[in-house]
């Protein structure tokens, strides 16, 4: 048992409690005082409860005792449980040493990280362990400072910060008692670059805006996170729709609930409507029990559906009941089910010329086109380009444990200058490639592979070499080489290509398009 006992500063009260418990034949296990907060505390085998409503009434009629109460821990035990499991859960490497070196504490993930037993380090000397770093040398300095230093042990190679231990003396006096030192793998560094990186990845923070398009479309989309009502994301592929989705939950009313996102080009028909409504008890053979959809497992939160033009005409019909109430019925059940989830969606596709067309539901439209935000395609936001690469160095660097490659002048010109069809999402996955594949500290433009593009003309398959005869003929060459399976004759294709039968036969000949050369 522990007591925590109240009282005031008076010489001689310790020793009146102690005379108690020795009146009652206690083992004292344990005393401490903290004068600070005027408290004593002490420890003692259990005893039967009238024994000890004796022993508190006792107590509490010693002169200058204000109160009396059990607790848990001495603070010396809660000190050291603390201590034991900080030791044990922090995820990097801890060693503390004495004045020669000699390993006194070793944590668990520093004993995973060097693949060793504690019963084989535990006092010995990690000097004999390490290269890079004297620990006898710097221990035995005048002055002994901290330091960080890159070292290897067991051949494995660490970055660690080497603290020295002081402990006062009576007269206050610091006396040097060792040091612990902080492991931190490559592995583990770049983590923390990746984390530091990357930051929060479901904020606004994460959304570069630089742009004036971007700037307005992050401040709309502030003000509409705030609010209940479905939002239409529209925005070419690659933009960042589902990232600026994520930005909108979390900067909601419902941040920390689930955000459940559904590809519904991804869905085929016969099972889209299960997947996000659920369906009943022996719905479908072999099933005894239902399955909640989506929109039951999202709950309090919010559902993204992305690519909703994709959605077929009878899923158009359920979502739109769904958006009026909240309510809807699973597949092959009669009992009616009420969520509260916001509905965020997102579409590629135009669909106001769709519901002219007659393959978009009209109600639904104007259902989620309540609040609409429009991400700009990267060609339209040229300040954003920069940052948004140096970003994505910055983070496939970290990940790859290396520095991070600069960009030279002339390929920040390249990156601003060129179309991105692909947006966003080719930005980063040519950056990745071309930091991957990189052997030197400078990314110039030949590095990133991009291939040429056009708006008119869409991809070339290669850049423009040679004359445009030439470039004519490479290109006459191929069509004829595709056409010849369908057409196996010269008169065929001549008749095709409305062309004469001599003229196509000499063209044939020239490229050595005949039936031993190409596959029919």
């Amino acid at each position: 048992m522990r007591l925590e006992i109240q009282c005031q500063n008076r010489l001689g009260l310790a020793q009146e409690v102690l005379n108690i418990l020795v009146g009652y034949q206690l083992d004292l296990r344990g005393i401490e005082v903290d004068p600070s907060l005027n408290r004593m505390y002490v420890s003692f085998p259990t005893v039967n409860f009238e024994r000890f409503q004796e022993l508190m009434a006792k107590i509490r009629r010693i002169a200058g005792v204000v109160d009396v109460k059990t607790t848990a821990f001495l603070p010396s035990e809660r000190e050291h449980n603390e201590l034991t499991t900080l030791l044990k859960t922090l995820p990097d490497g801890l060693i503390a040493i004495d004045v020669k070196a000699n390993v006194t504490i070793i944590n668990d993930a520093a004993l995973d990280a060097l693949s060793v037993a504690q019963h084989d380090i535990e006092g010995q000397s990690l000097q004999s362990m390490v290269k890079g770093f004297n620990f006898q040398r710097w221990l035995e300095n005048d002055e002994v400072l901290a330091q960080t230093r890159r070292f290897e042990i067991h051949g494995k190679r660490f970055i660690a910060d080497i603290l020295p231990v002081m402990v006062p003396d009576e007269t206050g006096h610091q006396i040097l008692a060792g040091a612990v030192i902080n492991l931190k793998s490559e592995s583990r560094l770049g983590q923390h670059m990746v984390a530091f990186k990357k930051g929060d990845q479901e904020s606004f923070n994460t959304l570069q805006a630089n742009s004036n398009l971007m700037r307005k479309v992050v401040r709309e989309a502030k003000k509409m996170a705030q609010l209940d009502a479905p939002i239409l994301i529209m925005g070419e592929t690659g933009t960042g729709k589902e990232l600026l989705a994520r930005a909108c939950h979390a900067a909601g009313s419902r941040v920390g609930k689930p955000f459940l996102a559904v590809n519904c080009a991804s869905l085929p028909d016969n099972v889209a409507e299960s997947e996000l409504f659920g369906y009943g008890a022996n719905a479908f053979a072999g099933s005894a029990e239902g399955k909640k959809g989506i929109f039951e497992q999202a709950n309090g939160g919010s559902v993204f559906l992305d690519e909703v033009g994709e959605m077929s005409q009878q899923l158009q019909t359920k979502l739109i009941r769904f958006l009026q109430d909240g309510s809807f019925r699973r597949v092959a059940d009669e009992n009616e089910v009420k969520v509260d989830v916001r509905v965020i969606c997102t579409t590629q596709k135009d669909l106001p010329g769709m519901v002219q067309e007659g393959r978009f539901r009209e109600d639904l439209f104007y259902r989620l086109n309540v609040l609409t935000l429009t991400l700009p395609p990267l060609r339209d936001r040229k300040q954003d380009v920069v940052p948004l690469a140096e970003f994505f160095i910055a983070r496939f660097a970290a990940r790859l444990n290396r520095k991070a490659p600069r960009l030279t002048e002339s390929c920040g010109q390249f990156l601003q200058q060129y179309p991105w069809p692909g947006n966003v999402r080719q930005l980063e996955n040519a950056l990745y490639r071309a930091v991957t594949l990189l052997d030197g500290y400078e990314l110039e433009k030949d590095h990133l592979q991009l291939p040429s593009y056009t708006s008119d003309f869409g991809y070339l398959e290669q850049d423009f070499d040679g004359t445009l005869d030439e470039a004519v003929k490479r290109f006459e060459a191929n069509l004829l080489r595709k056409l010849y399976p369908a057409y196996p004759s010269s008169r065929q294709l001549a008749k095709k290509l409305g062309l004469s039968h001599t003229a196509v036969a000499n063209k044939l000949r020239d490229y050595g398009i005949n039936r031993k050369t190409v596959k029919i």
